[in-house]
């Protein structure tokens, strides 16, 4: 029961950020534009899915969350130090996931300031001048896709966009703190219906965001196989949409807004 209530608290803040946060992002229907994003990353992120887009000249935005870095669980192991430092090395962005990676509609504003700190910190040390630690650079993505109405502006201030997911296209006036994104996930056949996602934003223009978590030959749930993702990665190629990191992506609908 507990649980069950929680759910809906947490559908409940999403449902309220949506129709109320202020619109600050105008995403433009001239152009088709994807993005692919990973959560927690796993090490077979770094090993299969940024070598997967390397190959076709694309990069990815990678959502890291400090404490499970190098962590080991049942399915699969976290991407390290070296790891991270490797993806921005090879030009891919790095995002911010909190730092212990918790429900963030449970916690109060003192502990998500310090999930927040926390993660910025780490980041900055493995990354250096590689990497940019003012607030105004930053994107996030929610963990579990939970959402708080109550921390909007404590997310607004710190990151320059945030992701959650529902499974849609952004398309005109959109919330910078709550960007829809598009799951990929088991089994391989769902993430080849997938490219009907693609089909849609080029015949109807907007921001397509994808997301997963491990590209693995043995994936869980929250992952596809290397050779679903590249199916779906080449289909997004041979579309002609663009396709651009996050932070990409904003500087280009926000260069439309000042045109």
């Amino acid at each position: 029961m507990k649980h069950k209530i929680q759910y809906w608290i947490g559908r409940i803040q999403a449902h309220l950020m949506r129709r109320f946060a202020p619109k600050t992002l105008h995403v433009t229907t001239t152009r088709p534009v994807i993005s692919f994003t990973f959560d927690d990353v796993p090490d077979s992120t770094l090993f299969y899915g940024a070598t997967i887009l390397e190959k076709y000249g694309l990069r990815g935005t990678f959502y890291i969350a400090g404490r499970l870095a190098g962590t080991l669980e049942t399915t699969r192991q976290l991407i390290n130090e070296n790891g991270i430092a490797e993806l921005a090395e090879r030009g891919h962005e790095i995002g911010c996931h909190t730092y212990s990676h918790p429900n963030i509609a449970r916690l109060n504003g003192t502990q998500l300031q310090s999930e927040i700190d926390q993660n910025r910190s780490f980041l900055s040390r493995i990354l250096g001048k590689r990497w940019s630690a003012t607030g105004s650079q930053l994107n996030f993505a929610y963990p579990y896709n939970a959402v708080s109405y109550f921390a909007y502006r404590r997310m607004a201030k710190n990151y320059r966009s945030c992701r959650a997911g529902e499974n849609r296209i952004n398309r005109g006036a959109t919330c910078l703190q709550m960007l829809f994104g598009m799951e990929i996930g088991r089994p391989d056949e769902d993430v080849v219906q997938l490219k009907a996602e693609i089909d849609a934003v080029k015949a109807q223009p907007g921001w397509l965001i994808f997301f997963t978590h491990d590209i693995s030959e043995t994936p869980t749930p929250y992952g596809c196989t290397p050779a679903a993702f590249e199916k779906l990665v080449q289909y997004a190629v041979q579309s002609g949409c663009d396709l651009l990191t996050v932070n990409e992506a904003l500087d280009h609908y926000m260069l439309a807004e000042a045109a």
